[in-house]
């Protein structure tokens, strides 16, 4: 059967009896239907509660499944008696109609229901979106209106935003042709790259929420003084747009389990983490919270731990990273057609980069981990035992699973590996730099600890951009470097475990609501395009509403 199919059989409970698992009480619902719910209890999370970081290998065509795998996890360690929530992101429409689909699992371990998840869930993304193109409009206003602030329309740096892949909004022109306006160039991100949604992401409760939002920097006037949307007085409008969008989702797996789905930053563009609300309620009720992180661990797991970790406060007590036998072949340099064939040679020579992701967790942040082999039917043992013998070697575990044919039944050695895990003292946990680092240090760190380049390079741009941001304070900010998923380099191209390569910093941005600043490596742009063949032209429904083609 296909992932919709498995999806569309499976007998969902009533959300109250999944709350109910976890102490939540009815009062503390509020009902979208049947299956959703947002949940207005304020975090409080327990003392003993274990935190698991599902991460993985630099993601290939073939795909890794680091979602799935995380859902998977989750039913299996209740179903070894953990009491365990699940607190995942939600799904971008940019990509579930572009290139990567949705991302709410597959096979036997996906969350429901999956077709709302994917495409407007409770409006979250909406509601970032309107309080994002309010805040514009008040700019514009203000420069139309006598420009009482003094804005200079060609540095306004706060952009608007649509959920959609679409390249043709990178850049644009506003006011053209409109009466007594002032044309100046725009450009639109993607809604999961734009900073209201770092800022939602991040905020603790709704007055955290308001001063990042009156913290947004939106331009500089004609004297090159920063503007702040406080500034505007538009913190207090935009909050009431995101008021509902700030309370987390609650959902379920396939298995029963209770999942929290709220906010969705890109990893390669943004923080690429769920909310600290959703992660520290989900910790709250349950003994055990599984939490993954954007694409790569170079990326997403970077950001968790040097960004979410270093504002929230939260510390995993175990990592696993995902990886596949598909996967590691590709960067081993397979033909992407003969997956399916044994290929050792291919194998031995993609592993490095596993290996590399597992030394930054355990080496660089100092963390129990271990490996999730996610399985695939053409892996063959001598695969599977050489990827084994060679994360054990390297003083690691690696546990295969198979959790999209099996749900959680397929992940039950994973979940007591990780349990064992989770008993260690993890009070060695360390960043990857230093609060009182430079930014320039910030970025040299991670590119050399963490990617393994030998240096980086900034631009003129970005120099000039650290020059004009310091009298803001930027050192004492953490930083989010926007780079290609697909390599521990800036090229996309360059797989495996690349080394001797520098990070080419074009421009770095400030983003003082959400409390980092953006460094974009190579050509990383804020709004994606669509391939050549969108998943979009391959969607239907039906006259009963029926959806196909929906990943």
């Amino acid at each position: 059967m296909t992932d919709i199919q498995i999806a569309r059989q499976s007998k969902l409970q009533h959300i109250k009896d999944i709350a109910a698992k976890i102490g939540i009480s009815e009062e503390n619902l509020e009902l979208y239907g049947n299956y959703k719910a947002k949940v207005n209890s304020r975090p409080n999370a327990k003392q003993n509660a274990k935190l698991i970081l599902v991460t993985a290998i630099n993601p290939t065509s073939a795909g890794e499944g680091k979602t799935t795998v995380s859902i998977g996890l989750a039913d299996g360690l209740n179903l070894v008696g953990a009491n365990t929530c699940l607190a995942l992101r939600e799904p971008s429409l940019g990509p579930v109609f572009g290139i990567k689909g949705g991302a709410t699992g597959g096979g036997y371990s996906q969350i429901l229901p999956m077709e709302d998840i994917n495409l407007h869930f409770t409006g979250d993304f909406h509601a970032i979106t309107a309080a994002n193109n309010l805040l514009c409009a008040l700019i514009d206003n203000s420069i139309f209106q006598g420009n009482p602030l003094n804005i200079d329309p060609d540095r306004v740096v706060f952009n608007r935003t649509l959920d959609v892949n679409d390249r043709a909004l990178r850049g644009v022109c506003v006011n053209h042709g409109v009466k007594d306006a002032i044309e100046h160039a725009e450009k639109f991100n993607i809604t999961a790259a734009c900073e209201v949604m770092a800022v939602l992401t991040l905020a603790e409760d709704i007055i955290d929420l308001k001063r990042r939002l009156g913290n947004i920097l939106v331009a500089y006037n004609k004297d090159g003084n920063p503007v702040f949307a406080r500034d505007l007085q538009a913190e207090e409008s935009m909050a009431i747009l995101l008021k509902d969008a700030l309370k987390p989702n609650l959902v379920q797996t396939i298995g029963g389990t209770p999942a929290f789905v709220h906010c969705g930053p890109f990893a390669n563009i943004a923080h690429g983490c769920n909310s600290v609300q959703a992660t520290k309620l989900a910790m709250s009720y349950a003994d055990y919270t599984v939490t993954e992180a954007g694409f790569g661990a170079d990326l997403g797991a970077e950001k968790f731990l040097d960004v979410k970790c270093r504002l929230s406060g939260l510390k995993p007590n175990a990592v696993v990273v995902v990886a596949t036998v598909r996967a590691l072949k590709l960067h081993g340099g397979a033909d992407k057609t003969n997956l399916n064939v044994e290929d050792l040679d291919a194998l031995q020579k993609g592993l490095p980069n596993l290996l590399r992701h597992v030394s930054n967790i355990t080496k660089v942040y100092r963390l129990p981990c271990v490996v999730a082999i996610n399985k695939f039917t053409s892996d063959t043992q001598a695969e599977i035992d050489m990827v084994q013998t060679a994360v054990e070697q390297f003083g690691c575990q690696a546990v295969p699973c198979d959790v999209w044919g099996k749900g959680g039944n397929g992940a039950i050695d994973l979940a007591n590996t990780v349990i064992d895990l989770c008993q260690q003292d993890n009070s060695s946990f360390t960043f990857s730099y230093q609060d009182s680092d430079t930014v320039e240090e910030k970025i040299f760190n991670i590119a050399t600890k963490i990617y393994g380049a030998k240096g980086v390079v900034l631009s003129d741009k970005a120099k000039q951009s650290l020059q004009s941001l310091a009298p803001l304070g930027i050192d004492k900010l953490p930083v989010v470097i926007a780079k290609t998923q697909y390599s521990f380099s800036d090229d996309a191209k360059l797989l495996g475990a690349p080394t001797g390569f520098d990070i080419n910093i074009r421009d770095i941005e400030y983003r003082g609501g959400a409390g980092f600043l953006v460094a974009l490596a190579g050509n990383m742009l804020l709004m994606p395009g669509l391939p050549r063949v969108p998943n979009a032209v391959n969607m239907t429904i039906d006259e009963d509403g029926v959806i196909d083609g929906l990943y």
